[in-house]
């Protein structure tokens, strides 16, 4: 079993190394994990930087003291893989965050498309982005990562077409793609930006206009996935084939 991962704001280890792991990553630490000296951890801050800690002790509920000798980092993946992600129904955004992130995705954006039943607008829009990106990090924790997928603002079609126009590699999964993602010719570094489109489909529109930014249709396969899985399945494609996962 790898050693547990808690997100943190700073490396800051006072005289001889010892830091000391409080607040809710603390008391998760000390009171639900139940970590007791000897026990190895690692410190993170989302975004590539990370430790490795011994318990050292504890102090109450959730105070978790450790030894902590040096700070690494982790550069980024490449190629770098974005997923625009078109809004489902209910919790469904946040199951198709969760098993993305998992995955190994290095970013997800939320996108509003016209085909999509939620709508994500006012104090709404806000408490869902909240919510996907509280997933991610909850997920990134839970696969042992220490570089957090970043979970951007909700785009339109528009701006997911520039984002389109910038990438490497440009995919839209739908279902009169010539050609399966299997078998896609892709870089092996830069930047992957897959669209996966919501329940009742990718429009037309959207489909010409993606097309024009210089994105492709392809399709996965026989079977038609649901869009909170679609990503995840088309994501591990993506990071077997570019030799991520060898």
């Amino acid at each position: 079993m790898t050693a547990p991962v808690f997100v943190v704001e700073h490396f800051d280890a006072g005289g001889g190394g010892r830091y000391v792991l409080d607040g809710p990553e603390g008391r998760h630490a000390v009171s639900v994990k139940r970590l007791r000296a000897g026990e190895d951890v690692v410190l993170t801050d989302g975004a590539g930087r990370w430790a490795d800690c011994v318990v050292l002790d504890t102090e109450g509920k959730d105070r978790l003291i450790l030894q902590l000798d040096s700070v690494s980092e982790e550069p980024a993946e490449e190629p770098r893989v974005t997923v625009v992600q078109a809004l489902p129904k209910g919790d469904r955004g946040e199951l198709a965050v969760e098993t993305m992130t998992e995955t190994g995705v290095d970013a997800i954006v939320p996108w509003a498309a016209a085909r999509c039943i939620t709508q994500w607008k006012g104090d709404r829009g806000v408490k869902a982005l909240g919510k996907w990106r509280a997933t991610a990090r909850e997920a990134g924790k839970q696969s042992r990562r220490v570089r957090f997928p970043e979970v951007a603002e909700a785009a339109t079609t528009k701006q997911v077409a520039a984002l389109l126009a910038g990438a490497d590699f440009a995919a839209v999964l739908h279902e009169s793609g010539d050609a399966p993602l299997a078998t896609a010719e892709l870089p092996a570094t830069g930047e992957i930006v897959l669209v996966v489109g919501p329940e009742g489909g990718v429009a037309p529109e959207e489909l010409a206009l993606f097309e024009e930014a210089g994105a492709r249709a392809y399709r996965l396969g026989r079977s038609v996935l649901r869009t909170s899985t679609a990503g995840t399945a088309a994501a591990a494609v993506l990071l077997a084939r570019t030799g991520r996962w060898s």
